[in-house]
């Protein structure tokens, strides 16, 4: 889908990040740009995967994350900061979106060095996850519009977002081809986002510049089919990208995790 489809989204997006700490109800959003809310909301997924309130709470919760790093405001006051009036709410959709809890992300600076300089030291990066045969296995390439020098986290998800764990998820050197096994027939988004070796844990754990990827369009797993091969190129962030939400820390460690459990069987 062209970038540059619907070109007044860019609008409403530019607004909801002017505006990120003040109610935003559809109504508000759709005639800031002219629209009634039903076609708003149509254009505005057609363009983003996304509906524009969920798109919203994904920024509000990215704000959340800068806010958890980069300052010593209370979890309470930044869930309300960002509209969140119950505390107990704030940590629920952080944790399910995210993939830890507000305290721990807040506190994974150290752990997520050392994650990366693991990552770094590895001399077998493929996991032996051979494929049992009963589901499908989704296979492709990753190449980078810029050469780089670090690791490449690849992800299938349930929505066009990258957030909460992964179903399925793998990690690979830079560049190069990937294997997802064993994924079970249903509809999935590819994303895929970069780490450079040496960069700062906050630079990451807030991933606003990294290199990534995301298919508007669904990989679609039917029972007993093949899946074409994916191509998959890492670009700068574009203004309608959605933000990462997952903890990139948290991948990592998963990824070292079965690396480890494998090479001590």
């Amino acid at each position: 889908m062209e970038s540059n489809r619907y070109a007044e989204i860019d609008e409403a997006i530019a607004y909801i990040h002017r505006n990120i700490y003040d109610p935003l109800p559809l109504n508000q959003l759709a005639s800031h740009v002219g629209y009634s809310p039903f076609h708003f909301t149509r254009i505005f997924k057609e363009r983003i995967g996304l509906s524009p309130l969920y798109y919203a709470s994904s920024i509000r919760l990215q704000k959340a994350k800068d806010l958890l790093l980069r300052t010593n405001l209370g979890i309470r006051d930044i869930g309300l900061e960002i509209g969140q009036q119950s505390l107990g709410t704030f940590t629920t959709r952080f944790t399910e979106r995210v993939g830890v809890t507000p305290s721990q992300f807040r506190n994974s600076t150290i752990e997520a060095e050392n994650h990366l300089n693991n990552l770094q030291k590895l001399k077998d990066w493929q996991p032996r996850i051979e494929a049992n045969g009963a589901y499908a296995t989704v296979e492709g390439s990753v190449r980078t519009e810029v050469p780089i020098s670090g690791v490449v986290l690849i992800g299938l998800f349930a929505k066009p977002i990258p957030e909460g764990f992964p179903l399925y998820g793998t990690l690979i050197p830079s560049h190069g081809e990937f294997r997802l096994t064993d994924v079970r027939p249903g509809t999935y988004y590819l994303m895929a986002t970069s780490v450079l070796w040496g960069m700062q844990a906050v630079d990451f754990l807030l991933p606003h510049t990294t290199l990534r990827t995301r298919s508007k369009e669904p990989i679609t797993v039917h029972a007993g089919s093949s899946v074409p091969y994916q191509q998959v190129t890492l670009h700068p962030p574009l203004p309608d990208d959605p933000p990462i939400l997952v903890s990139l820390s948290l991948l990592m460690n998963h990824f070292l995790n079965q690396v480890l459990q494998i090479s001590n069987r």
